[in-house]
């Protein structure tokens, strides 16, 4: 039999099924679809989360207060042998490779202004926000070098804050209370939207000194390093330990490079993307199931075309081919209906809910089609096995 031939014939028995074909076709491409719209979510996710940690840079180093064997925000960490304080961080300075230093306290205050009043996030920093965080102001100007510990009332306002407060008005120059404290406005961010739940536009930024004065704290809660780009990162926070641990007598304290947090949140949104893959695994495996009983059905109800074809001398083993290739069809069929409609729920769900990423992973729809067309093969083996091995004389006197 020649291969135009095969193919005629499987082509021909597919569409003498119609509804047997269609449902084996679904039950394939439900899994495809599962598989490639699954992983469509988490990979976006995945970009997601990675760009959201990445939006300040790549080459940063983050010190916290307190010993801890776990990577993390490190906000809470207070109960610390010694607090990290604004000495550290000038001293952190002269660290080789560093190029800009950000102390940095966090807390939540009432900020006021002609009538209107707004509970939000204050950030005592140092000047070289801009440099470090990758955040420039929109209009004005950011904190001045000299008010890095304290001195005169400043204040640089996030770009949500400012509309908040002043509207389509011009906040440079205007006085603004910040907790029962009057400060002067100097400039106002570009907007940078949200990290992580944390809105960066409702913010406003205080000079570092004063919030520590403000919220009654000791310790720094953090110090941000930017180091150079061509620098070692591990040997950048090597030198960083060792300059800490001569100040403070021991290491109490915590350093976390960005390439380590990057590892550890990778490797973990891999495991997400994987299990969301796994779980539209499933579905192709119980689609393979369904070409395994409609291809033993089929078996059964084409015993006296398989007893003819064997008479007319077709081979076992061709006949084998003949029900394999179809079990293959009806799989790559589901496999490509599955795309589609994966790749277009995931098109679908990102234009309708733009706030859930979504991107098709192809490595994946490789795999599930792969998958799809063994699944396939695998299925249909035991069916064919059984064809061929019929005796046509019994399969023609079975009807």
């Amino acid at each position: 039999m020649r291969s135009r031939d095969f193919a005629a014939f499987t082509l021909g028995a597919i569409r003498a099924h119609r509804a047997r074909s269609l449902l084996t076709v679904t039950g394939i491409a439900i899994g495809v679809a599962a598989v490639v719209l699954l992983t469509a979510i988490g990979e976006g996710i995945h970009r997601f989360v990675l760009a959201e940690f990445t939006q300040f840079g790549t080459d940063l180093i983050a010190v916290a207060p307190g010993k801890t064997s776990t990577l993390g925000m490190s906000g809470a960490v207070i109960s610390n042998v010694r607090p990290l304080s604004l000495e550290d961080a000038h001293a952190l300075e002269g660290a080789g490779e560093v190029r800009a230093v950000v102390p940095t306290v966090q807390g939540n205050a009432a900020v006021e202004s002609d009538g209107h009043s707004r509970r939000t996030m204050v950030l005592g920093v140092g000047p070289r926000v801009p440099e470090v965080w990758q955040m420039r102001p929109a209009i004005g100007r950011f904190l001045p070098r000299d008010e890095a510990g304290g001195g005169r009332a400043f204040a640089v306002l996030g770009a949500k804050l400012k509309r908040e407060l002043f509207g389509d008005a011009s906040p440079l120059g205007q006085r603004v209370r910040i907790g029962s404290e009057p400060y002067r406005v100097i400039g106002v961010m570009e907007p940078k939207g949200q990290m992580l739940g944390f809105d960066l536009d409702d913010t406003v930024f205080i000079p570092v000194g004063r919030a520590l004065a403000m919220f009654d704290r000791e310790s720094l809660m953090e110090i941000d390093l930017l180091y150079s780009p061509e620098a070692d990162s591990a040997a950048v926070a090597e030198r960083v330990r060792d300059l800490l641990e001569r100040r403070h007598g021991s290491e109490d304290f915590t350093i976390t490079t960005q390439d380590q947090m990057m590892e550890v949140l990778g490797s973990v949104l891999d495991v997400l993307t994987m299990a969301v893959g796994a779980l539209g695994g499933i579905s192709l495996a119980v689609g393979g199931i369904g070409i395994l009983t409609i291809m033993t059905i089929a078996v059964r109800e084409r015993r006296r075309e398989i007893g003819l074809l064997r008479a007319l001398g077709a081979a076992q083993q061709q006949i084998l081919v003949l029900f394999l290739s179809e079990a293959v069809t009806l799989a790559l069929l589901g496999g490509l209906t599955g795309l589609a409609a994966g790749a277009g729920g995931a098109w679908l769900i990102g234009a309708a809910v733009p706030a859930l990423p979504t991107h098709t992973a192809w490595s994946f729809v490789l795999l599930a089609e792969g998958t799809a067309a063994l699944i396939g093969l695998s299925a249909g083996v035991l069916p064919a096995l059984s064809a061929a091995r019929l005796d046509p004389v019994e399969a023609l006197r079975d009807e």
